[in-house]
């Protein structure tokens, strides 16, 4: 059986070492281009000793009109607003592409702008139109008839995936939603900052970019398209979040806590129950904890899993929900692969269980 040819750009990065350890366990795969700016003309082994006797494939310069003629899909894990440029080029040749920045996720480009002061060029916007928001759990038709993937952020996905029930069946109020995320140091990238080295870390807690997160927009821009059915027109269906991360010294993992008012106080845990149950049954990655239990980060560090708990808390009429994953994995590379085998039409599990 022919195999699916694969390259990556951004490979040295922490999601693009994720990924090339997925890809190479996948037996549909071959790899092909391994791509970095930093470390072209090393082998990856030298850069990352743990690929030794395993893949000691040669890095590569960027080259598009190279690796757009040797691959079937292209993975660009690079940093925000560049991607923008590149992916029109693969996908002109033909050739998919699952982008994990955030350059294609946001559909009204006025947004992006604001967020990530960088206009979107006509040729750019044309794919962005067709681009599809890779949560496989909420779009995995779409994915499966698409070119393009803009693969969701690690933050994004934790809230989105916990709190989609809810938004489906209409079971909260719309006002007043509060997030707390706390992240492992990897969601920062490998990029040297001394905000991110080990002294100023460990045993440290602290919150950053209080209500001036990059992924704020993208939450609520899903958590408002699963609300009205898809139809996001309707401003008054526009959902606002107070969203507030924090760094935690950890290596990686994602718990977000979401705090949401009840439309029916008299609702029980065993009703939601249900309905997650319900909307998550044909979800191979999602785990649904029955109250009083609930997830925790070292239950998924190194899996795909999204693990999602909750408790009402009637005294207020208020619905906390907590969800866990793994921000390399189910927040970028893993996600990644699960939105390749959907597009590949392979089982969606392949490489990731």
């Amino acid at each position: 059986m022919k195999k699916l040819k694969v390259s990556v750009i951004g490979s040295t990065g922490y999601t693009g070492k994720e990924l090339i350890k997925i890809l190479l366990n996948h037996y549909e795969v071959e790899l092909i281009h391994l791509v970095s700016s930093t470390f072209a003309g090393e082998k990856l082994s030298e850069v990352f000793p743990d690929f030794l006797n395993q893949l000691d494939k040669k890095l590569i310069s960027l080259n598009p009109e190279l690796i757009a003629q040797d691959s079937d899909l292209i993975f660009t894990a690079l940093p925000h607003t560049v991607s923008m440029d590149l992916v029109p080029k693969f996908l002109k040749r033909g050739v998919k592409v699952i982008d994990l920045s955030a350059d294609y996720r946001l559909k009204d480009p006025s947004i992006y702008r604001e967020w990530y002061k960088k206009e979107h060029n006509h040729i750019s916007r044309e794919f962005l139109s067709q681009a599809i928001y890779g949560l496989p759990e909420i779009y995995g038709r779409q994915i499966e008839r698409t070119s393009l993937v803009a693969n969701p952020g690690c933050y994004s996905t934790s809230v989105i995936l916990g709190l989609a029930p809810l938004f489906a069946y209409h079971l909260v109020e719309v006002k007043d939603i509060i997030i707390d995320s706390k992240s492992g140091i990897t969601g920062a990238g490998r990029g040297i900052s001394l905000d991110l080295h080990f002294p100023e870390c460990n045993e440290n807690m602290k919150a950053y970019k209080v209500t001036g997160h990059n992924h704020i927009p993208e939450i609520e821009q899903e958590l408002s398209r699963i609300y009205s059915g898809g139809d996001n027109k309707n401003k008054e269906d526009k959902i606002k979040v107070s969203f507030t991360p924090h760094l935690i010294p950890i290596n990686r993992g994602i718990l977000s806590t979401c705090y949401l008012n009840l439309k029916d106080r008299n609702m029980e845990e065993k009703e939601i129950l249900e309905v997650y149950r319900e909307f998550y049954q044909k979800a191979p990655f999602v785990r649904i904890f029955e109250p009083p239990s609930l997830p925790e980060i070292k239950f998924v560090v190194g899996t795909n899993y999204c693990d999602i708990g909750f408790k009402i808390d009637k005294r207020v009429g208020k619905v906390v929900i907590i969800s866990v994953i793994d921000n390399l994995l189910k927040g970028a590379a893993g996600q990644a692969v699960q939105n390749m085998n959907i597009m590949s039409r392979l089982p969606e599990t392949y490489a990731l269980k």
